[in-house]
């Protein structure tokens, strides 16, 4: 079965089976820990939580999950993101990325794979060409330039900062922004800026693989996108509360 099929049958179960499936292809391979060419480069894994939580919303509380796991070594790595958001029993947004990344620079790395949608459909395939990386002052930067049919494209860029308020307590903002190249009405996307996401998390390390937190979470959706959604009789803005879990393996 491949990852494309999973994915299908995922969209329709709930956030602990679809949590299952995005873990399972890394936890398979993180045993197998081996020496490549020579001692000081052995094939590695890793899988991150970046975000397990539930929302307060006025409204129905959704349920996010957001992570990344890797297998590679020093300098090639295989990464796959997922992406995924559930409310009242229905799968609102699921996205997969698969990518090879370089690394370029020192703490940089370019990388090349494929993105796909598959809520909110109809599905969307896309060609993903990133930069990843840390810029000055330790902000961790992610952009991504996304190549689809039909002339479709759309560019991401994303920033977080870790600020370590004690050896435990750690603040994290974060932003992401999007835009597209055109209107795509199935989706309810728009043409330009399209959405802005903000986030403000207080965490604490339980230990370093394990810190629950708390925050609160901002999205606008901008533009035509945002008329969509008011003509689809959506909210174009929405604050929430967040209740969540951040783990690493």
């Amino acid at each position: 079965m491949n990852l494309i099929t999973r994915c299908d049958l995922v969209a329709g179960g709930s956030l602990l089976k679809i949590m299952f499936q995005a873990l399972l292809p890394v936890l398979l391979l993180m045993p197998f820990t081996v020496t490549a060419a020579s001692k000081d480069n052995p094939l590695l894994a890793m899988l991150v939580l970046e975000q397990l939580e539930q929302r307060a919303v006025d409204g129905v509380d959704p349920e996010v999950l957001e992570g990344a796991g890797w297998l590679g070594y020093d300098l090639d790595k295989l990464w796959l993101d997922f992406e995924m958001q559930r409310a009242d029993g229905q799968t609102q947004v699921s996205e997969w990325q698969l990518r090879y990344s370089r690394a370029i620079l020192p703490y940089w790395d370019w990388q090349l794979g494929l993105r796909r949608d598959f809520e909110p459909g109809p599905r969307r395939n896309w060609l993903a060409i990133g930069l990843n990386g840390l810029a000055p002052y330790w902000f961790e930067v992610d952009i991504s330039l996304f190549l689809g049919r039909s002339g479709r494209s759309a560019l991401r860029a994303e920033a977080e900062y870790e600020l370590m308020l004690t050896q435990r307590w750690a603040l994290v903002p974060e932003i992401e922004v999007n835009a597209h190249a055109h209107n795509d009405m199935k989706t309810g996307v728009g043409s330009g800026l399209s959405e802005i996401e903000a986030g403000l998390r207080l965490r604490y390390e339980v230990r370093r693989e394990f810190a629950p937190y708390i925050g609160i979470n901002w999205e606008k959706a901008y533009g035509n996108t945002k008329r969509f959604e008011r003509e689809a009789g959506e909210r174009s803005e929405e604050g929430a509360l967040v209740f969540g879990l951040r783990a690493w393996f």
